[in-house]
């Protein structure tokens, strides 16, 4: 990162640098520190989430009350995760349909359960515990190879959602999340397609929400970063995947 001399990369590292060490005591705490991490984490991507689709405050505290609900499920009760997933779907489709609203009733609607269905994978990190951590370093890893392979190799665009990104950097990027993994003690098939596909595709889910919101972070208040839901979006989608594998 001091090699590149960009700004915004060194600052991010700093950020981890403090951030990394207090996530890593939470997951040595075991299952109470990672449903804490999932729990913060949840709340505060919703209402990042939330500005990128402009929901008001009503359709926000509720989405978060679910993903909580959720979070919470999968540490004290996780026979009862489909249920309680179930009742907060019912809860974010009652806030526009019990305020009447006829104009933006469909977007709100839309937007919670997408909201509900992105974040509440965050869950996945009280039963998962250290393997969630070492995918979350492996695809955070890849992410960063990928940007700097992406613009020494060049060649074809990954996709239209996110134009910097190339197959090159995004190949790149998987060699290297799976070489974190093999270093972590974390490699698996599953988690092998996990950072190599989910990944790339919780990058290009963001880069969708946010082209649709025409906005470039989701926040500004994590140095580097923009936003939490920025650092993780990858993650997210990793894990989802790591999950329907398991």
């Amino acid at each position: 990162m001091a090699a590149s001399r960009r700004r915004e990369l060194l600052i991010r590292w700093c950020a981890w640098a403090v951030g990394v060490p207090l996530v890593t005591g939470a997951f040595w705490w075991g299952r109470p520190g990672a449903a804490l991490v999932a729990l913060a984490a949840g709340v505060i991507a919703v209402f990042e989430f939330g500005g990128l689709l402009r929901l008001g405050r009503p359709d926000r505290v509720v989405l978060a009350a679910a993903v909580a609900g959720v979070v919470l499920a999968a540490w004290l009760a996780p026979g009862q995760v489909l249920r309680v997933v179930a009742i907060g779907a019912l809860a974010v489709a009652a806030v526009p349909l019990l305020a009447g609203d006829a104009e933006r009733g469909l977007h709100r609607v839309g937007a919670g359960l997408l909201g509900l269905a992105w974040l509440s994978v965050l869950a996945a990190l009280v039963p998962l515990g250290a393997s969630a951590l070492a995918l979350f370093v492996a695809v955070s890893i890849a992410d960063i190879v990928a940007y700097f392979a992406g613009r020494w190799l060049g060649g074809p665009r990954l996709s239209p959602l996110s134009p910097a990104k190339r197959w090159s950097g995004t190949l790149a990027g998987s060699v290297a999340g799976l070489g974190v993994l093999a270093v972590l003690s974390a490699s698996s098939w599953q988690t092998a397609i996990a950072v190599a596909v989910g990944g790339p595709a919780g990058d290009l889910l963001e880069s969708m929400v946010k082209r649709g919101a025409g906005t470039k972070d989701a926040g500004r208040w994590l140095p580097g970063s923009g936003g939490l839901l920025d650092r993780i979006d990858s993650l997210l989608v990793a894990l989802a995947v790591l999950l329907v594998l398991s």
